[in-house]
């Protein structure tokens, strides 16, 4: 038997605590990074969602030798071999393309499935496939999968400049660069602080990479990296939706294991639309708001406002008085949630690409599926706010990247559960 929805009882007033695990889009690189080392990386505070599993089935494909408690993951590449990384597991998992970087840096070459994960409109990887190139790689695609060999000399550092700011292609190419001979300058390089965790990892283990989290990124290469114990930052995104979730339908609601600065663009928008937010060194505090309003939301690269909480967001806007609009310049094709919404009776449609909302509506409990990780997140957000019996299917877009959802909010108070397929 497997789960097969989630069956939220809305209309529930939350209170309490909730404590945030760490970085999905942080842990999901950190592990292909991992296999640079020479001897065991430990990390800590690893999400148990189905993401990282999906990677710890990858690592053991390849002889990597895990052990994972749910929290702390153990990961040995002493034994590692090179295989082609079969494109089943690839396809269901987009981040499984930081493996390029890390295959090329280690052996030389490596064989990739084309990525998968959620579908957001064109998310090309021609950025990576650019920097690894100036590396002096020769990329190849043969029927769906990648093909990356260097020569007898290896990868040698460059100047690598990005057409258009990439969090993914940062990534990769400092994976890359790290044991590459020389120096490597990454220009136009996303600023997000997944890549400074990315990168303390990486300098724990022995790199030289300095102005990770500015625009340039400079990467001395090195001959060998060692295992290390590194402990992952909060996720940003988790924290966000739990924010909006108390926002919705709080008394008053304490967010614990917060960097807040990282997401100071949602709580600028929280406190314009009425949200009152109590600000401490490492939590926030949610108290219930008297009355909200519409806002006009824009999506930006880091320190702007994350695409990945517009969706989580939207239920929000439904509630508030007045007008609200969203514009997301990351990913404008980001608008699936909507007429899963509008089935719970929101208010709100797509126009070149914009989603404006009409605010003050009643939510109601529907049966609405989850197209992705984060447009199930809004669904979650408006399960909790709807009068009635809301089942979410697809769920497995989910519990992708959110780690013990159903415990946390129900130790909130919701009324909420996955229920089994009776297969």
């Amino acid at each position: 038997m497997t789960a097969d929805k989630i069956v939220i009882h809305g209309g529930k007033k939350l209170s309490g605590e909730v404590t945030i695990s760490g970085a999905k889009n942080s842990t999901v690189a950190l592990i292909p990074a991992s296999i640079l080392a020479d001897s065991p990386v430990t990390l800590e505070g690893v999400p148990n969602i189905q993401d990282v599993h999906s990677l710890i089935e990858i690592l053991n494909d390849m002889n990597v030798h895990t052990d994972f408690d749910g929290s702390t993951l153990v990961i040995d590449p002493t034994d590692m071999v090179s295989v082609p990384m079969p494109s089943g597991k690839i396809k269901s998992l987009r981040a499984s393309y930081y493996f390029m970087g890390a295959l090329l840096t280690k052996f030389g070459q490596g064989v990739v499935g084309l990525p998968g994960g959620c579908f957001l409109g064109p998310r090309p990887i021609d950025q990576h496939l650019k920097g690894f190139r100036a590396l002096g790689a020769t990329v190849e695609n043969e029927m769906g999968a990648m093909y990356l060999t260097t020569d007898e000399q290896g990868l040698v550092g460059t100047r690598v400049y990005f057409d258009v700011v990439s969090i993914g292609a940062t990534i990769n190419v400092m994976l890359a660069a790290v044991k590459a001979k020389g120096k490597t300058i990454i220009e136009n390089a996303a600023r997000e602080p997944e890549i400074i965790d990315v990168a303390t990892l990486l300098n724990n283990m022995g790199a030289k990479i300095r102005g990770a989290g500015t625009d340039t990124i400079r990467v001395e290469g090195v001959e060998s990296l060692n295992g290390c114990r590194h402990t992952i930052i909060p996720d940003r995104i988790e924290a966000g939706t739990y924010l909006i979730i108390a926002a919705a339908m709080g008394k008053k609601v304490t967010v614990r294991n917060v960097i807040v600065e990282h997401i100071e663009g949602l709580l600028a928008k929280m406190e314009e639309m009425g949200v009152p937010l109590e600000i401490g060194e490492d939590y926030i505090v949610v108290h219930e708001p008297e009355s909200l309003k519409g806002i006009h939301i824009k999506t930006l690269p880091y320190p702007g406002f994350a695409t990945d909480l517009q969706q989580p967001l939207t239920p929000l806007l439904m509630k508030a008085e007045g007008q609200s609009l969203i514009e997301d310049t990351i990913y404008p094709k980001r608008v699936k949630h909507i007429p899963e919404l509008n089935r719970m009776s929101g208010d709100a449609r797509v126009e070149s690409d914009l989603i404006l909302i009409n605010g003050g509506a009643s939510l109601t409990g529907a049966e609405v599926a989850a197209s992705d990780l984060r447009a199930g997140a809004a669904l979650v957000v408006a399960g909790l706010m709807a009068e009635g019996k809301t089942e979410i299917t697809e769920i497995d877009n989910i519990l992708r990247g959110y780690d013990h959802i159903i415990e946390k909010l129900s130790d909130l108070g919701a009324d909420i559960a996955m229920e089994m397929s009776k297969e």
